[in-house]
């Protein structure tokens, strides 16, 4: 990927940087500009998911005084702003059609008005965004400008997820380890033990180099005794909340199941409804235990089925691949699952 960067960086063309969220896109951007002919130039970022259309409209492109309620005084465009340099447009597949279209006419004649205006400016930009959608299916599908993306995608640079270069994840955890030892004031870190180590090698990163950096910098944080070589890793910062919130040991998977019959309850008459159920729990066990465990089972048994495929497992419960990687910190199975997984592939 480096070597792939390191060609595409002299040729003045827009570039398309692919990848998942917390892999490094800003900082591919941020050397595809350095190594380029424009690296004394301004790079300047705008994230078009944090923008709504209008807002997103009016950033890239400025605006005119009184174009719209609110705007007071004209506001050069981030292409003005970039004018010699660099455009990083992130999360790029979020942009409305309108704006697509507004940027695939600069691309093509280094040309715009901004909102409320007739003048044409003209700007001298390079264009580089970046997203982790499927934009070739979304352009087959009509979400995505296809013509935009063909001006885009002169070159796409993919960026490799976490768990597929593990050679780089001790690497990255001794960096974050040492910045945030120094951030605390303390004089030296210790290092990981090797229980620490296999836990994050281990580990399936869903949230990349992003998740890894909070995951190193909270356990290093929390350190108790930080001359010593760190062996807790703190994946969940919920694990040690208040009991309303906590959730509760792996070990209430084991629990039985809640047993639920149709029989009314013997309450007086006139607090019985007719159609209440009646309600067996085993001997010693909460409401909150046994809704866990039957949830853990849940879990288990659909990563069992999906051979411990985790998006096929979301797809068979209903949930977002996201959702399910926050149920399955919160059971203890994702370390249980990316050790079946290294096994597999082993």
């Amino acid at each position: 990927m480096l070597d792939h960067i390191s060609r595409l960086a002299p040729l003045d063309r827009p570039a398309l940087i692919i990848g998942e969220r917390g892999t490094g896109k800003e900082l591919v951007a941020a050397r595809l500009a350095l190594l380029s002919p424009r690296w004394d130039r301004p790079l300047i970022k705008l994230n078009c998911a944090a923008l709504p259309d209008t807002l997103l409209d009016s950033e890239l492109f400025g605006h005119e005084a009184g174009a719209f309620t609110g705007a007071q005084r004209r506001r050069l465009s981030r292409f003005e702003q970039a004018h010699g340099g660099t455009l990083f447009l992130d999360e790029i597949a979020s942009a409305s059609m309108a704006v697509q279209e507004k940027l695939l006419r600069v691309i093509e004649y280094g040309s715009f008005e901004r909102v409320g205006g007739n003048e044409t400016i003209h700007v001298d930009v390079r264009i580089i965004g970046a997203t982790n959608a499927d934009l070739p299916d979304m352009a087959r599908k009509g979400d995505f400008r296809a013509d935009l993306l063909d001006r885009l995608a002169f070159d796409v640079v993919m960026l490799p997820p976490l768990r597929a270069r593990q050679e780089d994840i001790l690497i990255l955890c001794e960096h974050f380890a040492t910045r945030m030892t120094a951030s605390l004031g303390r004089k030296l870190f210790a290092g990981f033990t090797d229980r620490a180590r296999d836990r994050l090698m281990r580990y399936d990163w869903p949230g990349n180099v992003r998740e890894l950096r909070n995951v190193v910098e909270r356990s290093v944080y929390r350190m108790e005794r930080p001359e010593r070589p760190l062996d807790d890793i703190v994946f969940d910062p919920f694990r040690n909340g208040p009991d309303w919130l906590r959730p509760l040991a792996s070990e209430a998977a084991g629990l039985a199941p809640v047993s639920v019959t149709a029989e009314p309850t013997t309450l007086p008459a006139r607090e019985a409804p007719s159609s209440t159920p009646s309600v067996t729990l085993p001997e010693g066990t909460s409401f909150t235990e046994a809704t866990r465990a039957y949830e853990h089972a849940l879990l288990d048994r659909a990563l069992r089925d999906a051979r411990f495929n985790q998006k096929q497992a979301a797809l068979a419960l209903g949930l977002t691949y996201y959702q399910l990687r926050h149920l399955l910190r919160q059971h203890g199975l994702a370390e249980r699952n990316a050790r079946r997984n290294a096994e597999a592939e082993g």
